[in-house]
């Protein structure tokens, strides 16, 4: 084979010694092997690390050189300056002693297939601008469909063959909720007979007031009218659920006011509370109005891969999309949402693209599903890759292991709360996510117990030895305390709670 270059002189002038050569194959092994040692060395200090940092808004801006460089420098430049500026400003999610927000869980075989697929750095938008990388992906989602015990009608593929519903993996649960409420919304807006989205102001959408507020900001995006967006209130009668009749009855006053019921979101694992909404029962009111049900399972359902949990799921059959994020608690690393619809051609019916340069052969067979047709945009990551690695390499069994560990402590924790009578579980415990509170007592009010439980999130987060996030529930301030970092053990959490504990005295007794 001749050299590309036909001219051996035309680019002499650089040297061999100074042309730039991004992807040279020694700095490729050099580099990795630098950062993998790096990370080797994070994983295993991370535990003494302060969880929070203790940094002030552009302090990296003042630590780096502000202006980019001009001229090259040895990597281990850059090195240096990310283990010097860049790690003390971290939030460590990874830490052991992370117990804010939902996990955020990672696991060699994920960092690996990441670290693989962002080598590779295919862009999938279409099966033919890499094969492997759509069929990775419909292979992964299609285990992970049945890891869950999900009706064949959401799989890509079926003993079958090719079926009606199928998979896309997204980057976050709002896109999952923006794509879903898109195609309803068209849906909804081609059975009234509307030209084109004259009538999206009759268009109303549902969810309990519990839901994340993403779904909120989605309705927005995708047109609908804020009055139409409707947040149904939820009490502890129904430990935060969405109601049902509650439900129905807001849909029919919607429909005699001459509204169209399109959207229910409902969720399974609720942000504030781990609050689960009756998926069955909201699919049977949905029924009624023809309006689509989106199933937000981002959290929770990771666990219902476990049989004891799976009930979480009952109705699913009748819903049109679910949605969860492995890289929240199925060891997957961020970002990997998965979606899954009945009936595919209702979402690519409302996002296809088919411009000149994207035609070919295997789409126009119509034996392939483009990807780039089920989400926002066109461009892609290779995400698949990473989902399906950590399904191959540890399996349904010790997936499972690690889901029921997690719950296992968060169990012990909300057992040690309620065994201290200083303390209240504020809503019936979920999965492994526990909500707590400083109670009043004696002269203290509820305003007291709320100001009490904010100075002892404070005072624990300052201590870099934990850190927690707060809620509302009822009106009245909550701590989260939710289990699952990769790398948590029981010792974690017992070593939380005696500081808890710890702290608790302190602000009670009125020290400082």
């Amino acid at each position: 084979m001749g050299s590309i270059d036909t001219n051996p002189t035309a680019f002499a002038a650089f040297g061999d010694d100074t042309s730039f050569q991004p992807l040279n194959a020694d700095d490729v092994r050099s580099y990795l092997h630098k950062s993998v040692d790096f990370i080797y060395d994070y994983y295993k200090s991370v535990e003494s690390l302060p969880v929070l940092p203790s940094v002030e808004p552009g302090y990296l801006r003042r630590q780096l050189q502000s202006v980019p460089p001009t001229s090259s420098a040895p990597f281990d430049i850059a090195m240096k300056e990310v283990r010097e500026a860049v790690v003390p400003g971290m939030t460590h999610w990874a830490s052991p002693n992370f117990f804010a927000f939902f996990p955020s869980t990672n696991s060699a075989a994920a960092i690996a297939g990441d670290l693989i697929a962002s080598a590779m750095n295919t862009v999938g938008f279409t099966w033919q601008a890499n094969p492997a990388a759509t069929e990775m992906e419909v292979l992964a989602l299609d285990w992970l469909a049945q890891l869950l015990r999900l009706p064949a009608g959401f799989m890509n593929r079926t003993a079958a063959g090719r079926g009606t519903g199928g998979g896309v993996i997204l980057g976050t649960t709002s896109e999952a909720m923006l794509v879903t409420l898109v195609s309803a919304r068209d849906a909804a807006l081609r059975r009234i007979g509307s030209d084109g989205v004259a009538g999206i102001t009759k268009l109303a959408v549902y969810a309990a007031d519990q839901t994340h507020s993403t779904f909120f900001k989605a309705c927005r995006l995708a047109g609908f009218d804020p009055a139409n967006i409707k947040s149904i209130p939820t009490g502890a009668d129904t430990d935060y659920g969405l109601d049902p009749e509650k439900l129905l009855e807001i849909m029919k006053a919607d429909v005699a006011a001459g509204l169209v019921p399109t959207y229910i979101c409902a969720t399974v694992g609720t942000t504030s509370s781990n609050a689960v909404d009756p998926i069955g029962a909201i699919a049977d009111v949905a029924a009624t109005f023809n309006a689509w049900v989106h199933v937000d399972a981002a959290y929770a359902g990771s666990a219902c891969i476990c049989p004891e949990f799976r009930h979480h799921l009952d109705g699913v059959e009748r819903v049109d999309s679910i949605s969860m994020s492995p890289h929240k608690w199925l060891m997957t690393c961020l970002d990997c949402t998965c979606l899954w619809v009945r009936d595919a051609h209702r979402l690519t019916d409302s996002l296809e693209t088919n411009p000149e340069y994207l035609k070919n052969d295997a789409t126009d067979s119509g034996a392939v599903t483009d990807l780039k047709d089920m989400q926002v945009g066109v461009g892609r990551r290779f995400r698949g890759l990473k989902l399906w690695m950590v399904m191959r390499t540890y399996g349904a069994a010790k997936l499972q292991e690690h889901i029921r560990s997690d719950v296992a402590m968060a169990k012990m924790f909300e057992d040690a709360v309620r065994a201290d009578d200083r303390f209240e579980v504020v809503v019936p415990r979920n999965f492994a996510l526990v909500c707590f509170r400083i109670k009043p007592q004696g002269a203290m009010t509820e305003q007291d117990a709320d100001e009490a439980n904010h100075e002892l999130m404070e005072r624990l987060n300052r201590t870099g030895k934990a850190y927690l996030a707060h809620t509302a529930i009822g009106g009245k301030f909550v701590l989260r305390f939710a289990v699952g970092s990769s790398l948590q053990e029981e010792r974690h959490v017992r070593s939380a709670w005696e500081l808890i504990k710890k702290t608790t005295s302190e602000i009670i007794k009125g020290e400082m």
